[in-house]
């Protein structure tokens, strides 16, 4: 299982997504007196022009649920390669989650731009983001690595 290359992509997903888990900024939505920033426990507001500021969650977004989930999920497929079929189904599942999972952040980051608040404010990108979607290739190239495993038992078993 260790010498296999999708392995390997696993891990990296997995890894990725757990680095998210550490309150990384996703995006930010910054006004002149106040920053609201959106990670994986929800959006904070942060005071940025007086030196104590202070940070205050406005709303708690399960979002970090289901990062927690898609990580397991991805364990779970990760381990499931004895059962070939079954692994190859559930890698374009984990795929399609981790699409899903992304789209939905840049929508919220679309779509929250406005509701936050009545100033206004600029949009950034934070680090979070761009670690998110670093995972994506990597769970496509885990689900091709096994097509090909599959394919290529599937030929040996041809020739028996």
């Amino acid at each position: 299982m260790i010498q296999r290359l999708q392995t390997l992509y696993f891990a990296i997903s997995m890894i990725l997504l757990a680095i998210l888990l550490t309150g990384m900024d996703i995006f930010r939505f910054v006004t002149e007196k106040t920053t609201y920033a959106y990670s994986a426990f929800g959006i904070e507001s942060r005071v940025t022009g007086s030196p104590n500021s202070k940070t205050e969650t406005i709303s708690s977004a399960p979002y970090y649920i289901g990062i927690i989930v898609l990580i397991l999920f991805i364990f779970f497929a990760l381990m499931s390669y004895k059962k070939l079929n079954f692994q190859v189904k559930l890698a374009r599942a984990v795929f399609f989650l981790y699409l899903l999972l992304t789209i939905g952040v840049v929508l919220a980051s679309q779509l929250c731009g406005g509701c936050v608040t009545s100033e206004e404010t600029t949009k950034e990108l934070g680090l979070g983001f761009y670690i998110m979607v670093a995972g994506l290739p990597f769970t496509l190239l885990a689900q091709i690595g096994i097509i090909r495993d599959k394919k290529l038992l599937d030929s040996l078993n041809r020739l028996r």
